[in-house]
Formats: C-alpha cells, structure tokens, sequence
C-alpha cells in the first residue's frame, strides 16, 4: 500500500468513526468518487444493509449526462438518491463524505439532496 492510500484510508476511517458517534441511529449517506463516476448508498449500519442507491451508472442519469465525472452528474446522483430515500421512508441521513474535501462533485451531490428532501 503507498503512502497515497494510507492517508486516505487514515481520513475516511477518521470521518466514518467521528459520524457513526454523532449519528444516534440515522442512516448513513456514503459517497464514492472515481474519476469516471460518483456513487451514493444510504446504508443502515444497525441493521447492515444498503437502504437506497444512486450511481452515474444508473439508466436515468446516464441518458441525462454526457459524462459521469462533473458536477451536473452529481448533482443528477444527489436528486436520485433524495427520491429512492424518501420511497424507502428515509428523511434524515448524516452524510459521510469519506476522505474526500467536502468540494466540488461531493459538495454538488449533497447539496442536491438537501434540495431534493434529505435533511443533513
């Protein structure tokens, strides 16, 4: 493992363990970001399992976008991901960012499903 990864597997642990303290038992809205693409899951750690999830990859995003890796494809993820959340009776969500700066497609994706309906 190079120095690159360690750092950022250092940060996400840091991020995730602060969040799940604070939580007090709402999902989690957990995002990744390739260069190619950003994904969103909203996972119940108590019960282990994934509650909804939103990609770049999904039919709907991808007929919108010209590409998975800007701003306007997050921002796409986030509403989806405020849609499949509110069908699946989630409101509240604490959002982990992993180790990634709260900064340009995670920051257009959060700021997406707040408008959507997600409160974090």
């Amino acid at each position: 493992m190079n120095k690159t990864e360690l750092l950022m597997k250092r940060r996400t642990a840091r991020v995730r363990t602060r969040l799940l303290k604070r939580a007090g038992g709402r999902p989690r809205l957990s995002v990744f970001r390739s260069s190619k693409h950003i994904y969103a899951q909203i996972i119940d750690d108590a019960g282990g399992r994934t509650l909804a999830a939103a990609s770049t990859l999904d039919k709907d995003v991808k007929a919108q976008g010209k590409t998975g890796a800007d701003i306007e494809a997050a921002k796409l993820v986030g509403r989806l991901i405020a849609e499949r959340a509110t069908a699946a009776g989630v409101v509240a969500v604490v959002f982990d960012r992993g180790g990634y700066l709260y900064h340009g497609r995670v920051k257009a994706l959060a700021d997406a499903a707040r408008e959507a309906g997600l409160s974090f």
